[in-house]
């Protein structure tokens, strides 16, 4: 039997954490990505930030055993929690105890151990916000009065991922809007002249274009009909329209035919530091 005929395994995943858990969701996916034929069955608790609530999880362990993760900045909780697990033979991981370790060894400054301390409500979240705000009216579109507001003119045809990647963006703190290429209809001559925003468009393969187009009913804001929207050669004209433009703008291009929503982000902000010298940092 082949690797990937074998049937699929199940376990169960304690994600403990005494803040929101995004830390060990985004780390215990990507660990378990990797495993092909496994399957966890997630359990995140979160905010356990006192014995009662511990209590709680370790009984939930001992029913359900399995792998469990975790992220809690009290040493004693910690400690309580690693020993419990040793005493029912379960594993056990502090996601941020070597880490932890590595920073006050190397820097010579003991941890603070704050909860929750990447979630503080300082000047970087809220600039966060007011990038998610200013990208949210800016979709699909709706430019901005003054486009220079923009950190970055996100370009594409339909279905090329614009609004997803848009909205990661965002949430690592840059301004994006949302421009979609139509057929017959002029790009804004405000984002040719626009001076500050990084100008970027998405492309993405014909076949990509058109096997995403079909899973999708097409709605009143193409003006071209539905048969040219799922047209392969239709679509390959828009394509090479799009290309054909950043060529004579000299604006990058990112295909996302085989990439994430967070490898294009990833491209984006990398692009975006350069045109700016500058850099945006947003923690999870």
């Amino acid at each position: 039997m082949s690797h990937s005929s074998a049937a699929q395994r199940f376990f169960h995943l304690h994600l403990i954490s005494d803040s929101t858990g995004e830390t060990l969701i985004a780390a215990s996916r990507a660990v378990a990505s990797q495993y092909e034929n496994t399957q966890a069955i997630e359990h995140v608790h979160t905010a356990v930030r006192s014995s009662q609530k511990l209590d709680q999880v370790i009984a939930e362990l001992d029913d359900k055993p399995g792998i469990v993760l975790y992220t809690i900045a009290n040493e004693a909780l910690g400690a309580r929690l690693s020993q419990q697990c040793r005493a029912m033979g379960i594993p056990c991981i502090s996601l941020l105890e070597p880490i932890f370790n590595t920073f006050q060894s190397y820097l010579g400054i003991p941890t603070a151990r704050k909860t929750g301390a990447q979630h503080e409500l300082n000047a970087e979240y809220f600039n966060r916000i007011d990038a998610i705000n200013f990208t949210l009216m800016h979709d699909d579109g709706a430019l901005p009065e003054n486009i220079d507001d923009a950190d970055v003119i996100l370009l594409g045809i339909s279905r090329t991922s614009k609004t997803p990647t848009s909205i990661y963006l965002a949430n690592r703190g840059l301004k994006i809007a949302n421009v979609p290429l139509v057929p017959g209809a002029r790009l804004p001559p405000a984002i040719a002249k626009a001076t500050k925003p990084l100008i970027v468009a998405l492309i993405a393969t014909t076949d990509r274009i058109f096997q995403v187009r079909q899973n999708r009913e097409l709605g009143d804001i193409h003006p071209h009909s539905k048969l040219s929207y799922t047209d392969r050669s239709a679509i390959a004209a828009e394509l090479a329209e799009t290309r054909k433009l950043c060529r004579a703008h000299g604006w990058p291009m990112i295909d996302v035919t085989r990439r994430s929503i967070e490898e294009t982000a990833a491209d984006i902000h990398a692009l975006w530091h350069d045109h700016t010298g500058r850099h945006v940092g947003g923690g999870v």
